[in-house]
């Protein structure tokens, strides 16, 4: 059997970190049949006029499922984020992002296990933004709707009980925001009981920040509006060691893409440097989602063998072993646990 599968390299380092996670994916057996697109960003502007082609999106539609590299986001200007036109075009409305800890890398925490479930494709990303011109006001409007967070609440309980999770807490500013946080908590505080199995509780977000980077060992799968999670989830990942070492995935009724979620670092781009553990972990996300288990497994085994030796560490981990070497090594590892 061969998977389908839309493959968008990306710019910057996305390009060597997406063949070093095909070369690891070959490793485990399973067979691909790669669409490649490599005009995302900047490279979509030149080719289409836009970064984000409609042939792309639509290549996607049609095989249901994506792995993706990082993508450049001009700050303050230029063209939207190809990867929110992606979450809003497809209606990817579940961000999933686990922190799990790997041996041998030095962070203040050990054990961290957290799963963060981030609604993408409302709240203030939903780009409604205006100016007034006359006071010299900026006005964004952050939109919650009641079946985009019943979807998103709904979704981390029933991957809570489905992957054997044990506690789920809904994080918010209801004290605040007491119509958008408010109906937000109130739904996750119905939703709870049909969980018997599931203990649940709720945090104020700034207090969540805190009880993260005192006691994040406490915490496990934790669900949240879009800004919220986004902030929450580069926080997670900086408690296992980074962007660079962490999965992540957004996930619809209809399609997912699996993405590395660290940038495009440009200024290392093409020198051999880039560590692809990220969208290599995230790989290991989409096995599970196509039922490999036994594969997404190995790779998984393979990870935990490479960063326990400690011996093929790329450069961020203090290593100096290239992109492609770590590859190789990886895919020797896995491959012996198939």
């Amino acid at each position: 059997m061969s998977y389908r599968v839309a493959l968008l390299p990306g710019d910057g380092i996305g390009p060597e970190v997406t063949e070093a996670t095909v070369q690891v994916l070959a490793a485990t057996g399973i067979k691909f049949d790669w669409v490649r697109h490599a005009d995302l960003g900047a490279a979509g502007v030149d080719k289409y006029g836009v970064p984000l082609p409609e042939h792309v999106v639509q290549s996607i539609k049609d095989l249901g499922i994506a792995l993706k590299g990082p993508v450049t986001t001009p700050v303050g200007k230029g063209f939207k984020s190809v990867n929110v036109q992606l979450r809003q075009k497809l209606d990817l409305y579940a961000n999933v992002r686990p922190c799990k800890s790997l041996p041998g890398i030095k962070t203040p925490f050990e054990n961290v296990d957290l799963l963060i479930f981030r609604e993408n494709t409302e709240g203030l990303y939903s780009g409604l933004e205006s100016y007034d011109d006359r006071h010299d006001i900026a006005d964004s409007i952050a939109r919650i709707s009641k079946s985009g967070s019943q979807r998103i609440i709904d979704f981390c309980f029933d991957y809570a009980h489905t992957h054997g999770q044990k506690k789920v807490t809904v994080v918010h500013k209801a004290n605040i925001l007491k119509l958008t946080s408010g109906m937000f908590l109130k739904l996750a505080q119905e939703v709870a009981p049909k969980y018997p199995e599931i203990e649940f509780n709720d945090r104020i977000i700034d207090n969540m920040c805190m009880q993260l980077v005192i006691r994040p060992q406490e915490y496990n799968c934790i669900v949240t509006t879009n800004l919220f999670g986004d902030i929450l989830s580069d926080l997670a990942a900086g408690l296992v060691g980074g962007l660079g070492v962490v999965a992540g995935a957004n996930i619809g009724a209809k399609y997912a893409v699996f993405e590395a979620v660290h940038g495009s670092a440009p200024d290392i781009a093409g020198q051999n440097k880039a560590n692809p553990t990220a969208l290599i972990r995230s790989a290991e996300m989409m096995l599970r989602h196509l039922g490999e288990t036994k594969a997404a497994n190995a790779l998984h085994h393979g990870l935990v063998d490479i960063y326990t030796e400690g011996v093929h560490m790329t450069g961020d981990q203090g290593g100096t072993t290239g992109t492609d070497e770590f590859a190789r090594q990886l895919a020797t590892r896995v491959a012996s646990h198939i």
